[in-house]
């Protein structure tokens, strides 16, 4: 890191003044705030590093919005409301003072956007990769978090958005596929702006809390995270692919590679929420969703065959199998 600040000066210049103020002005070891009354604290981390979650050379405002937000995504699924954050920063030598000014500055924007202030955390070099751990905290009433093993025999299941955007976004931003270069600009931008800023559904957290029985976020890829999620619950389900909603530009993709349709639905960076919907709550969900300007899709059911798990099945009811379900770090 270049320029003489040290370690104090950092965090009294750069990130106290988009602390929150359970961070106690980030003098202090500690944050220190009271739970909102008959609540149920919601604890999540997440990890982004460089060459694993993005690429060494995305801007420093890139980087902020993506360790925050898949943060914040976790809490959405859960139905929970942002408290704050705590981040471990390791930066390595060659990270300027400049840099970590905007990205102190686009992080507080982010956090003031997503009501999750920055409570505390860490700041260390490494001699590896640019790496950003954060721990979220949210808050439910108490009893009322969603759980990625609430899915029961008969519910629906939801998936929020559109699927497959950022999978093919960051094949946008390597540039390493010829299709790329037969895309309208509109639908080029708009894959790359899905793979570079997630965007949380916050929106629809307490539509997640009052109608569905279970949920988790898409991060990993739709099939893998929805097996997951089938798998945890004890449960099967029966997937309709033509059901998964895919955005305009993914289909001008397709058309100029059929294989595409793959690398979406088990390609990560999705950020959208799957939930499971009790029948009787389905209406009320579809219709709360929409006056929170999220757009839901119906893609299964959850059946009894937990020994067969999630089935996905084509238009013409054929069962599809995927040699990768999701994105694995291991």
């Amino acid at each position: 890191m270049t320029g003489p600040m040290s370690e104090d000066d950092l965090i009294a210049t750069l990130f106290a003044p988009i602390a929150g103020p359970g961070a106690l002005g980030l003098k202090d070891d500690v944050a220190c705030f009271t739970p909102p009354e008959g609540c149920d604290l919601v604890v999540t981390t997440d990890a982004v590093v460089a060459g694993v979650h993005f690429l060494p050379d995305d801007g420093p405002e890139a980087i902020a919005r993506k360790a925050l937000r898949v943060n914040v995504s976790d809490l959405a699924a859960k139905g929970a409301d942002p408290l704050g954050f705590v981040m471990t920063l390791a930066l390595p030598a060659d990270v300027t003072r400049e840099w970590i000014e905007t990205f102190a500055v686009t992080l507080g924007d982010d956090a003031a956007r997503w009501r999750c202030p920055l409570l505390g955390g860490d700041t260390v070099h490494t001699p590896g990769p640019l790496s950003i751990s954060i721990t979220a905290l949210g808050a439910v009433p108490t009893g009322q978090l969603v759980p990625r093993t609430g899915a029961r025999l008969g519910d629906l299941l939801y998936v929020s958005g559109f699927i497959g955007d950022a999978a093919l976004g960051l094949y946008v931003r390597q540039r390493q596929a010829p299709w790329i270069e037969r895309l309208s600009d509109a639908s080029h931008d708009y894959l790359l702006g899905r793979f570079m800023f997630p965007q949380p559904r916050l929106a629809i957290n307490h539509v997640v809390r009052d109608h569905a029985s279970g949920a988790m976020d898409v991060s990993d890829g739709l099939v893998g995270d929805l097996s997951k999620m089938i798998r945890a619950s004890g449960v099967g389900a029966r997937v309709e692919l033509s059901r998964v909603p895919l955005s305009d530009a993914v289909r001008a993709a397709m058309r100029l590679d059929a294989s595409l349709f793959d690398v979406g639905i088990t390609g990560g960076d999705d950020y959208e929420i799957l939930c499971s919907v009790p029948p009787l709550n389905a209406a009320a969900f579809e219709a709360a969703a929409r006056a929170a300007g999220v757009a839901v899709a119906r893609i299964g059911q959850v059946n009894e065959h937990a020994q067969l798990g999630a089935v996905f099945l084509d238009a013409n009811g054929a069962q599809r199998k995927f040699a990768r379900g999701s994105y694995s770090h291991f």
